[in-house]
């Protein structure tokens, strides 16, 4: 790691790769991964599972009847013995001929060889049963989904209520789970206006309201009393509210300062705070100038810096590149797998910078468009993209080529369609 000291331009390393820079910080967010409780269902939605899911019986339990009708012993017509409801254990059919009357979800007895549906059954005068059986059998078999100590659900998933449902079905009363990250935002940047329109030099914050949405998305809890800004531009300010965040949050987001200009004191304020960068910019188009570093606190604690660029859709760049894996190594969840689509039109290259394209997706398909207004300074194109295509360096995107793709977030839970 660098020290946040090192801050002369012309001494500093050449930037990351993108590639690697997304590689180095979830190695970085997983070594510091955050500690893992024991938490009861009702509470862990949200959360992220330390270990599998595994299930403490068969699942069913036991056979259990799929349909409202009949569990029948033997050739029909059938003598009526009983009647069994869910929740109970019912005795065992003995006798040929015999029958009791079952509801969906109920115990199967033992001894049933069939089960009748109650719509293809009659009632004699003389109150027996007949019906006919359909061939395959109408109830659900034990281990039918999952065996008694099965691993159901890998350890680094997200938890949201299916799987807080498939957690109760299978007899946990508990999950081992990492808390969701703790985060805050700084807004840097004396020429922010924080209501009404832009104008006599001063431009609206965009970031101040847009970015704790994005961090929510990746999973981040962030309270409006951890949204501060604009904060002065003066070293002390910068140093007083930094020092301040880092002693609630897991991470700290900063907008605007990461380069070194006249009123840029995020590199200093990082130094006098002791931190060392993990990545200091990154050889990506928009989003050069983006940073992550880390604290360590007296009682050893590490938590992290992401310095994103002031320009909003190059701060976007930086979530999707160097936040989103730093908050899937501390939620001990794996590096997300970018997808791949295929280009529809040209997407022009950067040199040898990775070029980051916002586009929208044709779902139906399977290729993406790129979209317009798309300069840094800009959020109409974001608005309407469904993330960034990824152009490597020294080369540029043709039609119909095959390239990465990086979603932008969804709501915990939400699953792409």
């Amino acid at each position: 790691m660098q020290s946040a000291s090192a801050t002369d331009p012309l001494v500093a390393p050449p930037p990351a790769g993108w590639t690697e820079a997304r590689s180095r910080v979830y190695a970085v967010g997983l070594a510091g991964a955050l500690p893992a409780t024991l938490r009861p269902l009702a509470e862990v939605d949200g959360h992220t599972l330390a270990e599998p899911l595994t299930t403490r019986t068969d699942l069913p339990a036991f056979p259990t009847s799929s349909v409202d009708g009949w569990a029948v012993r033997g050739e029909g017509p059938w003598r009526v013995v009983g009647r069994v409801l869910a929740g109970s254990a019912p005795p065992p059919l003995s006798d040929d001929g015999s029958t009791v009357e079952i509801a969906t979800g109920a115990m199967v007895p033992a001894g049933a060889t069939a089960i009748v549906r109650v719509e293809e059954s009659t009632r004699t005068p003389e109150g027996l049963v007949t019906g006919t059986p359909r061939p395959n059998p109408e109830w659900r078999l034990p281990g039918e989904e999952a065996g008694a100590g099965e691993e159901l659900v890998p350890a680094g998933t997200p938890v949201d209520p299916a799987l807080v449902g498939l957690a109760a079905s299978c007899g946990q009363d508990s999950l081992r789970v990492r808390r969701p990250p703790r985060a805050a935002l700084l807004v840097f940047g004396d020429e922010l206006l924080t209501a009404g329109p832009p104008g006599a030099g001063r431009v609206r914050d965009a970031l101040g309201p847009s970015v704790p949405a994005w961090l929510r998305r990746y999973g981040c809890q962030v309270r409006a009393a951890d949204v501060v800004g604009p904060v002065a531009d003066t070293l002390p300010a910068h140093v007083a509210a930094l020092r301040t965040a880092l002693g609630t949050a897991d991470l700290v987001c900063t907008t605007g300062g990461t380069m070194n200009g006249p009123v840029d004191h995020l590199h200093p304020a990082l130094a006098a705070l002791g931190a060392d960068y993990v990545v200091n910019t990154v050889a990506v188009r928009p989003g050069f100038p983006m940073l992550l570093a880390r604290v360590t606190s007296d009682d050893g604690r590490v938590r992290f810096v992401a310095g994103l660029p002031g320009n909003p859709q190059s701060a976007v760049v930086a979530l999707v590149s160097l936040v989103a894996p730093l908050l899937a190594g501390l939620q001990g969840r794996p590096l997300p797998v970018l997808p791949h689509t295929t280009l529809a039109e040209p997407v022009p290259g950067r040199g040898r910078y990775t070029h980051l394209a916002l586009a929208r997706l044709d779902r139906v398909a399977g290729t993406a468009y790129p979209v317009r207004h798309v300069g840094s300074a800009m959020l109409r194109g974001l608005a309407t993209a469904d993330g960034f295509v990824v152009i490597a360096p020294d080369t540029s995107g043709e039609p119909g080529d095959r390239v990465p793709f990086v979603p932008l977030p969804l709501l915990p839970g939400e699953r792409a369609t």
